[in-house]
């Protein structure tokens, strides 16, 4: 294949899935089938493509169903099948949105499957030690001390709203799919895996899997996902156009072409927030550092492909 075609992986946001307060079936395939034509000129040009989705929006509303169900005759399912629920979900959205553009453009040589992922996470993980991620409903204090005990749950306050559930989020060091998707992706397919980072599971000695309860970090399964499958591009989409620093400040400044280096010095300058660009920019970092050759790129939707052609985003090499 000419060396111009590239392997890219994409990971979506929620912003590429669900917008603020439209969350029923309908208005979160209207924004699949949106998302999946800012992506198309991707496939058109020849690029091998997989696509990591996060689903904290709907992997929350899930747990919120499970816990108003729980019941001895309908018990609440744990988190790990809450999160498979989630990649079987948002899978069908995207492939759907997918197999009604290829026909819309009349290209009838071009598939995409969802694939429902677990990523491997290590039982020694510190998250374990420190569930650090809130999901699921708000308690009072009461209510979540009631929870605690009954569902031998962790509950921390959060930020003033109230008391919530908290799981840990430990990082992936394998996924199980992955030379299933390689195959399918060297085909020519778009696969649609790890959604909302995988499925986190244990393997234990004998090899079994069983799942845990945790949520994976979507751009840290995204990044895991590009180093197997060898890709070229990692491209981490959201709602903004490009990483910044001095944030909302009157020096607020885009970063384009950054070297490592510098953003590992602006990671050290505390420039991105923790909760939303800075698992972004360490992502990318894990990802360059794994292999020669590399670009990552993060940007919005809206950009992608003037980001793919080093014209937008913030475009890191290694």
């Amino acid at each position: 294949m000419n060396d111009s075609k590239k392997t890219i992986v994409v990971a979506l946001g929620g912003n590429a899935l669900q917008k603020q307060g439209e969350a029923s079936s309908v208005a979160q395939q209207r924004v699949a089938d949106e998302t999946i034509r800012q992506l198309l000129p991707l496939i058109t040009a020849g690029h091998r493509v997989a696509i990591v989705h996060g689903n904290g929006p709907q992997v929350g509303n899930i747990v919120l169903h499970e816990e108003a169900i729980n019941t001895t005759e309908t018990p609440s399912l744990p988190l790990e099948d809450s999160g498979a629920m989630s990649q079987g979900l948002i899978g069908f959205w995207l492939q759907q949105a997918f197999h009604d553009a290829f026909k819309s453009k009349g290209i009838n040589d071009k598939y995409a499957v969802s694939v429902v992922t677990q990523t491997v996470v290590d039982s020694s993980d510190p998250a374990f030690l420190n569930p650090t991620k809130p999901i699921g409903p708000f308690y009072t204090e009461e209510e979540a001390r009631k929870v605690e005990v009954e569902r031998n749950y962790v509950v921390k306050e959060d930020a003033g709203r109230g008391w919530r559930r908290v799981v840990p989020s430990p990082k992936p060091q394998e996924i199980v799919e992955s030379s299933v998707i390689r195959a399918m992706v060297s085909a020519g397919i778009v696969v649609v895996s790890t959604g909302g980072g995988g499925i986190p599971v244990l393997r234990a000695q004998d090899g079994t899997l069983h799942g845990v309860e945790a949520v994976i970090d979507k751009d840290f399964g995204a990044a895991k996902l590009a180093d197997l499958l060898k890709a070229d591009t990692l491209l981490i989409l959201t709602a903004v156009d490009a990483a910044k620093i001095n944030f909302n400040q009157p020096n607020e400044q885009s970063l384009r072409e950054v070297s490592i280096e510098e953003m590992k010095k602006h990671i050290a300058d505390n420039q991105f927030a923790a909760g939303s660009m800075l698992p972004k920019i360490q992502a990318s970092l894990d990802f360059l550092e794994s292999g020669k050759d590399r670009t990552a790129i993060i940007t919005s939707l809206e950009k992608t492909s003037e980001a793919i052609d080093g014209q937008a985003g913030t475009i890191i090499k290694s």
